[in-house]
């Protein structure tokens, strides 16, 4: 009887898990939503040239190799991953609002980097914190994720729709109140059940750091989520030259975003092996990339965007159920913090010379996009068969 009587109280905390983390994935993606597509558009309308905008989009990326890792790792070691999340999101909604009150280029340079220092910990710490619920409760992440895409396309909507009536020196706000959201959603967050410490967790970074086949999959899928930042920095500019309105703008990114969240909703039954669903997304990217540097009609755009869920939402659940097969749960916010500063160097590079490159031959950018997807294809494709034969365990201590 006892035992029947446990069955629903786990339960139970396990729905108010899996609520409180859709929660905050879509406040959070919301704040996302607004901000990817329309941060760079307040930063034209306040009068900041492509150079400028370029160094200053390079930030989260440059920050994510920089400060990121040891924010995850002190996070982890401190068993502090869900107190670190608030913190990070308090930051954050600190941080907009003090960019909303400058205009100066060095000025929002310098806060936005104080600001990337706290925000950019914030998605591979919840990252951490949902694999290691996925581990605790037996869920599956796509399900938990695609909350946070939905939101990401419902903040797009809405800042989309404000941009055609409202002054686009005014979207900074608009960041503000979503960030605000976040901080109000973290509270929600349950706590999880520290997991077991290990006598050699204190060289778990370096060991995880000579794993050949977890660089693979780090590089691999750097190079392929890296493809997207010409897309989005410079596709909202681009298109607004083109006559889109905001509200056109935004559906586009949706539709992106609808692929995206049934891939998430289908990933539980993919059979493919994690790394050829690596390898898928970075062919898709290519394609979608070359396509988009030929000035495609509004119809074409529309079917290219469908391809975000191939490109990115595919990319994403083969890297995170690569990281679950090659990181112990107890190394996880570490995996996580090593795979966001591998994305942020490249991120950081591609952001810097996107901005030059697109100065000079505008959308032909995306031929560049486009090889970098491929060699992420290339990269992942050739490790598959390590990948496939050698994964890690709990045991194997990483």
């Amino acid at each position: 009887m006892a035992g029947e009587s446990q069955i629903p109280t786990q339960a139970a905390v396990k729905r108010r898990f899996a609520v409180s983390l859709a929660l905050f994935y879509s406040a959070f993606f919301a704040v996302l939503g607004t901000h990817m597509p329309f941060f760079p558009v307040w930063l034209k309308a306040i009068g900041i040239d492509a150079a400028w905008i370029g160094l200053i989009n390079a930030l989260p990326a440059i920050t994510r190799f920089t400060t990121l890792p040891q924010v995850a790792a002190f996070a982890e070691k401190r068993h502090a991953i869900r107190a670190g999340i608030m913190v990070s999101v308090l930051a954050t909604a600190i941080g907009f609002a003090a960019l909303g009150l400058q205009q100066q280029p060095l000025a929002l340079f310098l806060i936005y980097a104080l600001t990337c220092m706290m925000w950019t910990p914030t998605m591979p710490l919840t990252d951490a914190y949902a694999l290691r619920g996925v581990a605790r409760y037996g869920l599956d992440y796509g399900p938990l994720r695609l909350w946070g895409s939905a939101a990401f396309a419902a903040g797009s909507l809405a800042c989309g729709y404000l941009v055609d009536h409202i002054a686009a020196r005014d979207l900074i706000w608009v960041i503000v109140a979503w960030a605000v959201v976040a901080v109000a959603a973290s509270l929600l967050l349950q706590p999880l059940d520290d997991v077991r410490r290990r006598t050699t967790e204190t060289h778990a970074g370096k060991r995880l750091l000579h794993d050949a086949a977890f660089w693979a999959v780090i590089a691999s899928a750097a190079l392929i989520q890296s493809s997207h930042i010409a897309f989005y920095t410079f596709s909202a500019i681009t298109w607004q030259l083109h006559g889109l309105g905001g509200l056109t703008i935004a559906g586009l990114w949706t539709l992106g975003v609808i692929a995206e969240i049934v891939v998430f909703a289908l990933s539980p039954r993919f059979s493919l092996h994690p790394s050829s669903l690596m390898a898928i997304g970075g062919l898709s990217a290519v394609v979608r990339w070359i396509v988009t540097a030929n000035e495609p009609s509004l119809a074409w755009l529309a079917i290219v965007q469908l391809g975000h869920g191939l490109s990115f939402g595919m990319t994403m659940v083969g890297t995170m159920n690569l990281l679950v097969q090659r990181v112990p749960s107890h190394q996880i916010a570490r995996g996580q913090g090593y795979y966001a500063a591998c994305n942020g160097l490249l991120g950081a590079a591609t952001s810097i010379a996107s901005g030059a490159i697109y100065a000079r031959i505008g959308e032909g950018l995306y031929y560049v996009m486009a090889a970098m997807a491929a060699a992420g294809a290339v990269l992942i494709w050739s490790a598959r068969h390590r990948l496939k034969a050698h994964p890690h365990s709990e045991e194997s201590g990483g």
